[in-house]
């Protein structure tokens, strides 16, 4: 089996590399992916939730705490006893927006005209963290001037709001990018090619000659996917040097977790062409299959719109996608770094994927003994 596996592996990949275009493909496409989209991409955000520590528990802090659950904004999403507890609840991913009421809030109002309150927003996403910081603000606001026609008071607003980015200071969208779109680029040449390159060993015929062979199922899509491995790794570790020297964003969290988790997925896309390729008689019918399913997981991976900001349907449809899972699990190991038992949630997933389209793709290769 190895010594027919190795004259495989050298037949692919000498016709990979003879093909001219692909190896600058190869080095293009990543360049591109990090170069240009990070400064065109945006999003909208929605749905944002937020968790409450009311140390107060005022009727004033009540009412804030009643206007920001009304907002279509926010959701409110827990009520904490102690910033600890909040905090977890921000780094693990489950809130956006931490609202710290101060003891003592109405009192304050009400003697001095001035109270304090503080948020903390997860700007993992510095998009989502500014537009939620600026909502909230917005609320606020209005919250502010409903008090100032109440007491009379309008020379100066009496709450002063002190707001926290956490995970991305700046606010910057790139580092929130840049992660979903190395696994993008993965899609595009370690999904797309080797199911075309089947279908195209179909249309020229040469695979009805290897059907004819004593090589087995097994060798056969080791020597087709192989190749494609060695690729994916090797975009990886490319994209990670491009997203350092063009932009500045480094892993705040383990590249080994990150080859790691792409490891998996690599296995994963390439089964998913491999299976594409198996039903496909022609280069256009796999074109077109592989074309919907890049389309579909780019809408509900999470890289265009937030998950939060789905509707309930098509957040249980997202499950589905393993687009959805690898791109959180880079962005926490990017900006959060998080550690193995921290992404176990989004690991685990990825492997049961990785094994049923690989068993699948093994087993709906048809081949003729």
């Amino acid at each position: 089996m190895m010594k027919a596996l190795k004259y495989l592996l050298i037949k692919e990949y000498k016709q990979m590399f003879r093909n001219r275009i692909l190896p600058v493909v190869f080095i293009l496409l990543p360049f591109a992916m990090m170069n240009v989209v990070p400064r065109i991409a945006t999003q909208e955000v929605r749905n944002l939730k937020i968790a409450v520590i009311d140390s107060d528990r005022s009727t004033l802090s009540a009412r804030l705490v009643h206007k920001l659950s009304a907002s279509e904004y926010f959701d409110m999403y827990a009520l904490c006893d102690n910033y600890s507890d909040a905090y977890d609840l921000i780094k693990s991913g489950e809130a956006d927006i931490i609202l710290t009421i101060e003891p003592d809030f109405e009192k304050k109002l009400y003697r001095s005209g001035t109270g304090e309150i503080m948020t903390s927003v997860n700007a993992v996403n510095g998009m989502k963290g500014g537009l939620g910081s600026s909502y909230l603000m917005q609320i606020v606001m209005r919250y502010v001037s409903e008090l100032n026609a109440e007491t009379g008071q309008t020379a100066s607003l009496p709450l002063r709001v002190e707001p926290r980015y956490l995970f991305n200071q700046r606010l910057e969208y790139k580092p929130y990018m840049i992660p979903a779109l190395m696994v993008m680029t993965l899609i595009l040449l370690v999904g797309f090619l080797p199911a075309l390159n089947v279908v195209g060993e179909k249309e020229r015929g040469t695979i009805d000659q290897i059907n004819v062979t004593p090589v087995g199922k097994l060798e056969f899509i080791l020597s087709k996917m192989i190749p494609y491995w060695s690729i994916g790794i090797f975009i990886v570790a490319f994209s990670i040097i491009l997203a350092w020297k063009i932009h500045d964003v480094v892993p705040a969290g383990s590249i080994a977790l990150i080859f790691l988790f792409n490891i998996v997925y690599i296995l994963t896309v390439s089964s998913l062409g491999l299976i594409i390729s198996n039903y496909s008689d022609n280069m256009r019918q796999a074109a077109i299959v592989m074309f919907f399913f890049i389309v579909i997981f780019i809408l509900t991976s999470g890289l265009i719109s937030p998950l939060s900001s789905m509707p309930d349907w098509a957040k249980e449809v997202t499950r589905l996608n393993p687009l959805r899972y690898i791109i959180a699990a880079m962005r926490d190991i990017y900006l959060k770094d998080s550690s193995f038992n921290q992404l176990l949630p989004q690991l685990l997933p990825l492997c049961v994927y990785a094994v049923i389209t690989s068993i699948w793709a093994t087993k709906s290769y048809q081949k003729n003994n």
